[in-house]
């Protein structure tokens, strides 16, 4: 009987190694990024200084283009993709990732979350690039790129899908 034409069917211990090497390949140094994550760059805007910032207080303001509100923060505990000697300054799109609802007055600085979204009650963990906690949504919050100059902070990019922009082609 010829085989060259039977199906090969994957093997569930052969799936679940494939998986664990992914997982493993994810840990890598270097790749703290989520790699499906979309980065764009946007022109420079200076945000604040580093020490003006008070722990738990918002900053709120437009980027990348006036209308789309963000929000930066220093949380008082370390966060990815975080700035300054703790690395706990972030900054993130107040639109959920969800319908675009606005996620501006929801931030919770005692448990560091963002939300929830009025709309459909989606919260975001500020502190691990803004991975969905509960609700409908389904992507991570975008997070805004911050650079830190002196004790200037400046926003240069952001990483994610913000709702209601186009990304470039």
């Amino acid at each position: 009987m010829d085989d060259s034409h039977t199906p090969h069917c994957l093997s569930r211990r052969t799936l679940l190694l494939a998986g664990a090497r992914l997982t493993l390949l994810s840990a890598v140094p270097g790749m703290a990024a989520p790699v499906w994550a979309e980065q764009a760059a946007h022109p420079p805007l200076p945000l604040a200084r580093l020490s003006a910032l008070s722990t738990g207080v918002p900053v709120w303001f437009d980027y990348p283009a006036p209308g789309f509100a963000n929000v930066l923060v220093k949380l008082g505990e370390p966060a990815a993709g975080g700035i300054g000697p703790q690395r706990d300054v972030v900054a993130f799109s107040a639109r959920c990732s969800h319908m675009g609802g606005d996620l501006r007055g929801t931030l919770q600085p005692r448990h560091a979350v963002l939300g929830p979204c009025p709309r459909h009650l989606s919260t975001f963990d500020l502190t691990r690039h803004g991975i969905v906690v509960t609700g409908h949504a389904t992507q991570s919050l975008p997070q805004v790129l911050l650079r830190q100059d002196g004790d200037d902070i400046v926003a240069v990019g952001m990483q994610g899908l913000v709702f209601g922009v186009v990304p470039h082609e």
